[in-house]
């Protein structure tokens, strides 16, 4: 039985082996026979990978054509895979990888690093944000649990990228290098930067060695260069790599992962514009190996932008703002002015302090974000505060245009105002006599629009608030708050019920009114042109990079206000006299231009304490007004602090906008 039963396996292994050799004589007969000519023409047949070639950013300029964000041409490092060693060949990888760091580390050279691992006297650390750290986890990179430990994620590097043979120091900057490859999706059709800007000596060295440094390559790229980089930064923005949402938002458009994008302000605003059209590299490898390379379409540059601001304007308008937030406090205040042109809309100047300056946006983000003053806010255009009484213009217009006063009525001011059982006070429950609409919005009498609030109930004065846009976006391009139009639903929203006595409050611009300056200073605009409200903006014009023409941006009407010509006279008399009689008086006497405008002073809870802010609405000339101009500074204690701004940028304006000449034919075209 058993002699049997060994030569039935012995017959079965026979009849398996001869199948197997007969099968590998067909495949063999099949290559080298009967289809010999097709797998040879596969084998000499030419591949080709089209690489897309980045445009330069279009430029931006003011509205005079002086330039604030132009192109520098700089180099950076990449790896191609058409040149360097495959997935199989880790070893080669490493080697080259280290030759390179080597490099930049001689040569003061900073090089990529996502990888968010750092040692720590000799312990391995996270070095990253929790999403990084999760990424790094993920079935396409680590493939580990979400409870791995730094550790874990380290030895699984090396086990991935074969770093056993390198000290932990070591294997953890080429793993960087490593993980930004498979991070990227490295290919022949996707190059990856590991360095940034790096010096010519560096560039020098790459190329001579070509052995050494096998699959590194240098890349022309434009950097953003920056006129002054002190200049309107919370306008301007910043650009950066595009991020995982980013890119999966946008590759439908065109978008690769590698790619620059704008990350706020203008720049992220007008992305489309500013882009360009990547041109494309074609690569191609013959079935021997070597390779060509052409470019088969040029890139196009973004187009430029051209903004409604005044470069010096600009300039001076944050300098003004910083002197006096200064002179307040100088570790505490901060604020923002917005200087507009009533007769379109187009914003002339916005300035926000504290400010930074964008290259320590790059170099010093993290000491930025940490700061408490919070220098990277927008706050003229983020920023939200209750206007105290620059709100009662608009009380004055709503009132007389609903006829529940007339330019003659008249209220009493004995410094305090009876509510039913509640006791509201005019500031400091001074007293003012007897006073008409003009002579209220002059003194700024709380018992004047009390009585007006009381009168026009909520809901209308709610309704005037939106016609002058105060609650609602102004339009510009970059993101701005809505603000906070006091109401039975501002009062839900915080989970408290909205009572009479909050209309009294509203009436005077407290209670849960908060707007930004970018929305006062349209609101005073809208009051100076007599009742046309524009959507504010800040880009003027675009010019196409390949033809040269010119999109000019006419000015869009938000609203044509339904108030006579006779209430707008009223209310700007009143603020007429506010320039000319009141406290503020004194400082806008030593300008040439007449102004009209409405000073206000609103109480918060800072630190424990309460504190007043300080506004001011502006607008000149007043007989034939061209400007509005709103001022918000932190802990002023009054409006009145603000004039010296206003009135330094009122002076400039008419006395001596700019000695400069325009730096491009824009100028001549825009300005």
């Amino acid at each position: 039985m058993k002699t049997r039963h060994s030569s039935v396996r012995s017959f079965i292994a026979i009849i398996l082996v001869v199948l197997v050799i007969l099968g590998f004589g067909f495949n063999l007969y099949d290559i080298q026979i009967k289809n010999n000519e097709f797998y040879v023409a596969q084998n000499n047949a030419a591949q080709t990978y089209k690489v897309p070639i980045e445009p330069a950013r279009g430029e931006i300029v003011d509205r005079n054509g002086n330039s604030l964000v132009t192109n520098r041409q700089g180099n950076s490092i990449i790896l191609d895979a058409a040149y360097f060693p495959s997935k199989k060949n880790n070893e080669e990888r490493n080697a080259i990888i280290l030759n390179l760091i080597t490099l930049f580390d001689k040569n003061g050279e900073e090089y990529i690093n996502n990888l968010p691992l750092k040692i720590n006297r000799g312990k391995v650390e996270f070095d990253g944000e929790e999403d990084d750290i999760k990424a790094m986890k993920s079935k396409n990179m680590f493939n580990l649990q979400e409870y791995a430990t730094p550790q874990n994620c380290f030895d699984a590097m090396v086990e991935m990228y074969e770093l056993e043979n390198y000290d932990m120091v070591t294997a953890l900057k080429i793993g960087a290098i490593r993980y930004e490859l498979t991070r990227l999706m490295f290919s022949i059709e996707n190059p990856i930067t590991i360095a940034n800007d790096v010096s010519n000596k560096t560039v020098a060295t790459i190329k001579e060695d070509k052995e050494r440094y096998l699959g590194a390559d240098v890349k022309a790229v434009a950097f953003r260069e920056y006129a002054d980089t002190t200049i309107a930064p919370h306008l301007l923005g910043t650009v950066g790599k595009i991020n995982d949402t980013e890119y999966a938002n946008l590759k439908d458009s065109g978008y690769g992962i590698n790619d620059i994008i704008g990350k706020s302000g203008i720049e992220s605003a007008m992305e489309s514009e500013l882009r360009g059209t990547p041109g494309e590299l074609t690569i191609t490898i013959d079935g021997e190996g070597n390779v060509t390379e052409e470019i088969t379409k040029n890139p196009i540059q973004g187009n430029t932008v051209v903004l409604t601001i005044d470069k010096d304007l600009q300039r001076l308008a944050q300098t003004k703002l910083q002197e006096t937030c200064d002179s307040v406090d100088i570790n505490e205040s901060a604020g923002a002015v917005v200087v507009e042109d009533v007769n379109n809309g187009e914003v002339l100047a916005a300035a926000s302090y504290p400010t930074y300056d964008i290259k320590d946006y790059y170099d010093n983000y993290s000491k930025l974000a940490k700061n408490q003053r919070k220098p990277m806010w927008n706050r003229f255009a983020l920023g939200t505060y209750a206007p105290g009484s620059t709100y009662k213009p608009m009380m004055a217009c709503a009132a007389l245009e609903e006829g529940v006063i007339d330019e003659h009525t008249t209220f009493k001011c004995s410094g305090t105002f009876e509510y039913y059982d509640v006791t509201f006070g005019c500031l400091d429950r001074m007293a003012h006599g007897t006073n008409d609409v003009r002579t209220a919005l002059q003194k700024s009498c709380n018992i004047f629009f009390y009585n007006c609030a009381d009168k026009l109930g909520i809901s209308k004065i709610d309704e005037y608030s939106l016609m002058f846009g105060l609650g609602e976006k102004t339009g510009v391009e970059i993101s701005e708050a809505s603000g906070t139009l006091a109401g039975p639903a501002s009062a839900e929203k915080i989970g408290r019920r909205w009572q009479k006595g909050d209309t009294i409050q509203s009436g005077i611009g407290q209670s849960d009114h908060l707007f930004t300056p970018l929305q006062l200073a349209n609101y005073c605009a809208t009051i100076a042109n007599n009742g046309t409200r524009y959507e504010m903006r800040f880009v003027k014009a675009i010019i196409n990079s390949s033809n040269g023409s010119v999109d000019t941006k006419s000015g869009t009407v938000a609203e044509n206000l339904p108030i006579s010509d006779k209430t707008f006279s009223t209310v700007q008399e009143g603020m007429r006299l506010v320039a000319t009689k009141a406290g503020i008086s004194s400082v806008f006497k030593r300008i040439d231009v007449p102004v009209a405008c409405k000073t206000g002073t609103s109480q918060v809870i800072k630190n424990g304490q309460k504190v007043n802010n300080g506004f001011l609405i502006t607008y000149a000339p007043y007989d034939k007004p061209e400007i509005s101009i709103a001022s918000a500074i932190e802990l002023a204690g009054s409006g009145t602090s603000t004039a010296e701004i206003t009135a330094d940028i009122i002076d400039y304006y008419y006395s001596n906008n700019t000695d400069e000449k325009p730096a491009q034919q824009t100028g001549t075209l825009l300005g």
